[in-house]
């Protein structure tokens, strides 16, 4: 029996939507589903997707509907256990154990251990700070797939115990249970292991519908007609073949680059002038604008 503490925080799926909506996140069925089992189930959640789709942002949406305190690992490549989990002071041990010598202390090796390595001595990071808090969390590992193996191995009695073992001390439980959201772009291959242990959820491009209420909600003064023009051309640049397909928080900047310069409604000239914001290779830019304009490719 462990002293975890279960909070159930939704009632049903459409309650997640409806309060997603309240903070401005527009999800789907879904998004919505997936984030009430994983309340239900104490699941985490991994959400995979190409970059830019608003994987981070459920996460701290969550966090902020719920009033949770968000704690963030950014992955990258080289993380390892002392900027993922914990490592001990050093410097502050050593510094104990001189202490101890100048006072003329005659403690075994066992007994300056045992001072040495306790609460006092301990550099807490995100996992072990979203394990060891008291008040409602919600954990983002971010961009997951960044981190090697040997990384995410470490990972794994968090996500299926909600524990941390530490040789020196024992293993801390989890006196919450914090909702988790493990985010990834789909670089690598994640390990089977991982993968048992979430729900998953894919986040690809929204439908027009749902890009151009999105472009509406977060483009203040853009016309219903610009929104939809733009939710569109981005649809259609998105089936080309490109190196990279522009992600809706490009789509955003796009819709918001419009307002500023004072278009209520959007012709092929006014896209194709515009394509460095939505597009980020040259290439890219040259194939869109062919393909707006009727031309060939760099003429």
């Amino acid at each position: 029996m462990t002293n975890e503490e279960k909070t159930v925080r939704f009632e049903s799926p459409d309650e997640v939507a409806r309060r997603l909506d309240e903070v401005d996140y527009l999800s789907d069925d879904s998004i919505a589903a997936t984030v009430f089992l994983a309340d239900r189930l104490s699941k985490p959640i991994l959400v995979e997707g190409p970059a830019g789709t608003g994987k981070t942002q459920l996460a701290k949406s969550v966090a902020e509907l719920t009033g949770a305190r968000l704690i963030r690992l950014q992955c990258y490549e080289g993380l390892d256990e002392s900027k993922a989990l914990y490592e001990w002071n050093y410097r502050k041990q050593l510094l104990r154990i001189q202490a101890g010598q100048a006072a003329g202390d005659a403690k075994g090796w066992d007994e300056v251990e045992e001072d040495i390595f306790d609460e006092d001595f301990l550099l807490t990071r995100p996992l072990l700070e979203a394990i060891r808090a008291e008040d409602p969390v919600v954990l983002l590992i971010d961009e997951v797939d960044r981190v090697e193996l040997e990384t995410e191995a470490l990972m794994l009695e968090i996500l299926s115990e909600y524990q941390v073992s530490i040789p020196e001390l024992g293993t801390v439980k989890a006196k919450q249970i914090p909702l988790v959201f493990l985010t990834s772009n789909n670089t690598r291959e994640l390990s089977e292991a991982l993968k048992r242990r979430c729900l998953f959820l894919h986040v690809g491009y929204p439908e027009v519908d749902r890009e151009r209420l999105i472009v509406e909600r977060r483009v203040p003064g853009i016309s219903g007609e610009l929104a939809d023009q733009v939710a569109r051309i981005v649809r259609s640049i998105r089936s080309m073949e490109l190196r990279k397909a522009p992600s809706v928080s490009e789509t955003i900047d796009w819709a918001r680059t419009l307002v500023v310069l004072g278009k209520e409604t959007i012709d092929e000239q006014d896209a194709a002038a515009t394509l460095h914001i939505l597009l980020k290779y040259q290439s890219d830019i040259e194939r869109a604008r062919a393909q707006l304009l009727g031309t060939k490719p760099g003429t």
